[in-house]
């Protein structure tokens, strides 16, 4: 059983079952070395997301789709421009409008009826792996 999932259950109990039982689970362990995502636009500086590499923000084909929680900008508005791929369906545009900046149009986009197989891509705003504008940063990997 996770160890995270065994700690909550715990968590109800009293304290010191708790404290006792991490400790427990802590002792000896190496702690998991998260790898995290860093996407960052170049021209203004601006942070545009941070988040586990997994999850949070999933790596497919080349391009990062990023959940809400993990976006750190809010400049991301749909431009109505749709597309269709065949096999992820609908998704629509997303210009990102910064404070003081001209807006960088079609830099992402989002699937608004998104293949049911595909659940990392559900409703996430995604950008390219690859765009003269950003800067994608790997931090907190295992050398």
């Amino acid at each position: 059983m996770d160890d995270a999932i065994v700690r909550a259950s715990y968590q109800a109990n009293d304290s010191e079952t708790h404290v006792r039982l991490a400790d427990s689970l802590d002792r000896g362990k190496p702690q998991a070395h998260v790898r995290r995502i860093r996407i960052i636009h170049t021209p203004s500086g601006t942070l545009l997301a941070d988040g586990p590499l997994g999850w949070g923000i999933t790596p497919f084909e080349g391009n990062y789709y990023i959940r809400r929680k993990y976006l750190e900008t809010d400049g991301f508005i749909q431009n109505f421009v749709p597309g269709i791929c065949v096999y992820k369906f609908f998704y629509v545009g997303l210009d990102l409008r910064l404070e003081g900046q001209q807006p960088v149009r079609g830099l992402g986009w989002k699937y608004w009826l998104p293949n049911p197989l595909l659940p990392f891509i559900w409703f996430r705003v995604a950008l390219p792996g690859r765009h003269p504008e950003l800067l994608i940063e790997e931090v907190g990997a295992e050398a």
